[in-house]
């Protein structure tokens, strides 16, 4: 059973709701009123946050299930783990100026390589074995 790699699924999306949540408090707070997506650049800011976020789920989850059933368990959570902590750090950076992003970011996508590459690996390894 992949228990753990489902811990680390829920916390992903956990923190993907709590973008979500920040954007509409955001919006609160700057005055930008629906639909607008502009006109604020701290809102714009958190918006895109939650939007980067939402982008790289697709690229983040499938290689971590995958990676959990061909390589491991253990290592796909760690590895997920770190693409949260990556997440953690682009918001608080990014939150504060568009400068501040790339270390989270840096963390996010390297996680997700690691996890692709393993996934596919593993995948290609049980193909020809």
């Amino acid at each position: 059973m992949y228990h753990i790699t489902a811990v680390i699924t829920c916390l992903a999306i956990a923190f993907y709701l709590f973008t979500s949540i920040e954007v509409s408090r955001a919006r609160a707070r700057y005055g930008v009123k629906l639909p607008a997506i502009t006109g604020n650049a701290d809102f714009e800011r958190v918006y895109r946050i939650q939007m980067n976020t939402l982008e790289w789920m697709p690229i983040f989850l499938p290689p971590l299930w995958l990676f959990a059933i061909y390589i491991s368990d253990v290592g796909a959570a760690a590895l997920g783990a770190i693409w949260i902590i990556g997440r953690i750090l682009y918001f608080l950076g990014y939150r504060e100026a568009v400068a501040k992003r790339s270390r989270g970011f840096a963390i996010q996508a390297m996680a997700c390589i690691v996890l692709w590459i393993g996934a596919l690996g593993g995948a290609m390894w049980r193909l020809v074995h």
